[in-house]
This record gives structure tokens, sequence and C-alpha cells, in this order.
């Protein structure tokens, strides 16, 4: 069992920046993919994005694109989405997710075995 703490968090106004961090109770954190997802209120939880094992391969959803970048520190079991350009409909409920069953990026929901708790982005206009 893995758990995912993730931190960072807050209310921003609209253009600026939030680093989120999620950190792995796993010591083989480099065996697993990683990704960051979002829920607003009334809503899906929807795919943010996606790094793969070796952080080589990128995934993005189109309207973070150029504004969010999400990188690994495996040697400190954590995961990071650095967040520009911050709009008010970015505003969700942000989780990170993990899985060993993969070496490239994955997207969907259901491709993760692993959750974190959730971290609160506000942003406001």
């Amino acid at each position: 069992q893995v758990q995912l703490v993730e931190s960072g968090g807050g209310l921003v106004q609209a253009g600026g920046s939030l680093r989120l961090s999620c950190t792995a109770s796993t010591r083989t954190f480099s065996n697993y993919v990683c990704g960051w997802f979002r829920q607003a209120p009334g809503k899906e939880r929807e795919f943010v994005a996606a790094l793969s094992r070796s952080a080589s391969s990128t995934s993005y959803t189109d309207s973070v694109k150029g504004r969010f970048t999400i990188s690994r520190d495996n040697a400190n079991n954590t995961v990071y989405l650095q967040m520009n350009s911050l709009k008010p409909e970015d505003t969700a409920l942000y989780y990170c997710a993990v899985d060993p069953a993969y070496y490239q990026p994955r997207t969907s929901v259901r491709d993760y075995r692993y959750w974190g708790q959730g971290t609160q982005v506000t942003v406001s206009s």
C-alpha cells in the first residue's frame, strides 16, 4: 500500500503561481508513473498532467499546456506540479496519483491505483 500526501494548495489571484507537491511512502518511487488530476464542484475528476517513470515523457491536458509543468524527484519520492498563469477555471481539488503497472504517462483515472487526499486550489478573478 502506497500513501500519498499532497501539499501546496491555496488561494491565489488570477495570473499567479502555485507549486503542488506530492510525497509517496514507497522506497521504489522510481517504478511508478505519476499523474495529477483535478475535480471542480459538480464535475467529474479530470486529467491534468502525467509523467513517465524516467521523467522523459510528459502529457498535459490542452487547457494547461504552456502553463503547468509536472516533474519528479525520485530521490525524495516526490512529484510536483508547477502552475503558472493561473485562471479562475483552474479552481478545483487537485489529486496526485501513482501506479506501478506502466512506464509511460497515463491519462485515465482508471489507470491509477494509489491516490492522495487532495489539495484545494482556488484562483480568484
